[in-house]
């Protein structure tokens, strides 16, 4: 490895594209968006720029994520967006940067080949991937190279990973396709049938974020929307509740929680004692739903905590291992 080569880590969320460099801390935080004109199939603006764009492009213009569910759905447009955010973490070097990637925990090994390829295509000298839960819990700072079993779950936009660490490898893990979009597009279809009213994703958000909750309340807070009548086609607004919102993302709430209870099953008995001892860590930006550790609970029977700054989990994680390649490159990186 060029003593020369920048360093960059990457985040690279269904959501969210965050880049790291070592020294630097997190340089780079723009949604995972590229809106693309149909016309000449031109990549038009990418990150924070493209999604300003979302649900209000004329019908020349798509906006749209190309990660789907933590892997790439569209490959020209993922390289493109790589490129366009590595250039803008580490500006004009004549060395190609080491990169290193983060990957959902159920990934294949052609989505893995698929990230590094596209890596690699963007301009990078060499690529790593890493596995998130891996990551999110170096980036909690969790010794995750002890003979002690820890727990983490990273909840971001696209998937629920859960994954059991010892001795710096994963023991039992899932991965679940429903995190922060699914409960999103819950609100969404929950306005819908409930109100006659169309709300937007970014809508559906704000709503999550400052009023949800992933457990009932007793003092609720409300907060009013705007969206469109489906049945006289006008706008509108409509007060939403907390407690609503908790029933409105039920389903998708259980079916997270189910992928930490399936990983706490497949956990040895051994490595079962130690995490009740320790709990379990929630890291990523949908775990920052409020009463979150609450929920997991009450379903569990196991004590939860919030890392510290969760959304950023990954991304310092991505730094750390960055700083010390050598040492985690026999260990994690070997691990294929």
């Amino acid at each position: 490895m060029s003593f020369f080569s920048p360093r960059l880590g990457i985040d690279l969320g269904t959501t969210n594209v965050l880049v790291y460099l070592p020294g630097k801390g997190v340089v780079l935080n723009e949604p995972s968006v590229v809106a693309v004109s149909t016309q000449n199939n031109k990549v038009l603006a990418i990150g924070a720029e493209a999604k300003e764009m979302v649900g209000r492009t004329p019908d020349t213009v798509i906006a749209y994520r190309p990660m789907k569910d933590g892997v790439i759905a569209d490959y020209r447009v993922t390289e493109a967006m790589l490129r366009y955010f590595m250039r803008k973490a580490i500006g004009w070097n004549p060395f190609r940067p080491t990169v290193l990637v983060s990957v959902p925990a159920g990934v294949t090994s052609t989505e893995k080949r698929a990230v590094i390829e596209a890596a690699v295509k963007a301009g990078a000298r060499n690529a790593f991937v890493v596995k998130e839960p891996i990551l999110a819990a170096i980036g909690a700072g969790i010794p995750i190279h002890e003979p002690m079993g820890r727990m983490v779950a990273d909840i971001g936009g696209g998937t629920i990973d859960v994954a059991v660490i010892s001795l710096g490898g994963i023991v039992a893990s899932t991965s679940v396709k429903c995190a922060g979009n699914k409960l999103d597009h819950a609100i969404i279809d929950h306005v819908k049938k409930q109100y006659n009213l169309a709300i937007g994703e970014r809508t559906a958000e704000a709503t999550k974020i400052r009023v949800g909750s992933a457990v009932p309340v007793s003092e609720e807070d409300t907060i009013s929307i705007k969206g469109r009548d489906l049945v006289s086609g006008l706008p509108r607004t409509i007060d939403l509740s907390t407690n609503e919102l908790v029933q409105a993302m039920g389903r998708e709430l259980r079916e997270m929680m189910g992928a930490v209870r399936k990983v706490l099953q497949e956990t040895p008995p051994e490595l079962a004692s130690d995490i009740i001892d320790n709990g379990i860590i929630l890291t990523g930006g949908t775990s920052q739903l409020k009463n979150l550790p609450e929920l997991v609970y009450r379903r569990t029977g196991v004590q939860a905590k919030l890392a510290q700054d969760a959304y950023y989990c990954v991304a310092r994680g991505t730094g750390v291992v960055l700083q010390h390649l050598d040492t985690y490159q026999r260990s994690i990186l070997a691990k294929r």
